[in-house]
């Protein structure tokens, strides 16, 4: 079970770096037409878009949504880990 919980933990610190990336990436618009801006994009995008839908960008420049989606995506690996720490307790 405690290699589930490693293999999860990896997920998300991969998935974290990645919207980090992506969003570095944007100071750079022609890295984010490559192959890789565009392939981060298809994976990062559809985390993204529900906070930015909410989210307008301060003075109508700054986005700050990948913030408040990388803070949620911590809440979010927080509470996995809480419920595969129970389910592990539970199986010993």
């Amino acid at each position: 079970m405690t290699d589930v919980i490693i293999i999860v933990q990896y997920l998300f610190r991969i998935y974290f770096y990645m919207i980090i990336v992506y969003v570095l990436m944007s100071w750079l618009p022609n890295i984010r037409e490559s192959f890789i801006g565009e392939f981060l994009g298809k994976l990062v995008e559809p985390y993204l878009s529900p906070f930015r839908r909410f989210i307008p960008p301060i003075m109508g420049v700054i986005d700050i949504s990948p913030i408040v989606a990388l803070f949620v995506l911590q809440f979010a690996e927080r509470g996995v880990y809480a419920i595969l720490f129970q389910i592990y307790k539970y199986t010993l």
